[in-house]
């Protein structure tokens, strides 16, 4: 109960706090619980959205998705992208060394750049547009169950990434996560995702079709994980924080855009 609590309090605005001291082995470990923390913001999501059509166009519900998911994280996971993307654009000065730090001076710094607004930009723009096509032009089952999944599926990206990981700095929270995620973490974590798809699949997407789409993001978003990885560590010498928010910001979109193509044809 510890882990799961230090899960949701590291990931969400909610008020869960863990008194007393907490060991590193305790920070690691909440990793395995991230997609349980996925699936609280999933429900609320498509909570969010059963309310809104009620009310307003799918447009609107969409807008009152995506604002409920950025309040319900506060704002972590954009903040994370939004560094991301400004270290990224760092122009390289011939020094590789010299450039990484640079780079994660970069990231450090509070006040956001013209690449980082951008990106924050085209995320909430992206996350609006396939969250409007979700709600109008799929039956509310397949859209509801996307809307539950999408979180769950970027959390467990993240702590994909955090598993044979490198730290680009010897201090943060960063460093506890990557060093201390393992195999088991990873796996725990992938039951915990597996579990909420046999819940989906048996409440709203049914029959193989929705277990091929499952398994079919399972696989994009391991090998994205992946990838951004080995582009940080070029970029960076490594993977931070702020990283893990952008991979679970950009995971949240390649989800959205996979279910979209996946349920519209398919289901």
């Amino acid at each position: 109960m510890r882990r799961i609590a230090l899960a949701f309090q590291f990931l969400t605005i909610l008020p869960v706090r863990v008194r007393g001291g907490v060991s590193e082995k305790d920070i690691a470990g909440s990793a395995a619980f991230f997609p349980l923390v996925g699936a609280v913001e999933g429900l609320l999501a498509l909570s969010g959205a059963m309310a809104a059509l009620k009310l307003f166009s799918p447009e609107i519900a969409a807008g009152i998705v995506v604002l409920i998911l950025m309040i319900t994280n506060r704002g972590f996971h954009i903040d994370g992208l939004s560094d991301t993307f400004d270290a990224l654009s760092v122009k390289s000065s011939g020094d590789a060394g010299a450039d990484r730090q640079r780079r994660l001076s970069v990231m450090k710094d509070s006040r956001a750049g013209a690449a980082g607004v951008s990106a924050v930009v085209m995320a909430v723009l992206l996350k609006y547009l396939f969250i409007s096509h979700l709600l109008k032009t799929l039956p509310p089952h397949a859209a509801y169950s996307a809307l539950f999944l999408m979180p769950v599926f970027s959390k467990w990206a993240m702590v994909s990434a955090m598993h044979r990981g490198v730290s680009a700095r010897k201090d943060g929270l960063g460093r506890l996560f990557i060093e201390n995620t393992g195999p088991g973490t990873v796996a725990f974590s992938s039951l915990l995702v597996l579990l909420f798809c046999l819940l989906s699949a048996g409440l709203s997407i049914r029959g193989l079709k929705g277990a091929e789409l499952f398994f079919l993001m399972s696989v994009l978003l391991y090998v994205f994980s992946r990838a951004a990885s080995m582009l940080f560590k070029q970029r960076f010498g490594g993977l931070t924080g702020d990283n893990f928010g952008a991979i679970g910001e950009m995971s949240e979109i390649i989800f959205l855009a996979g279910a979209s193509i996946w349920l519209q044809h398919f289901i």
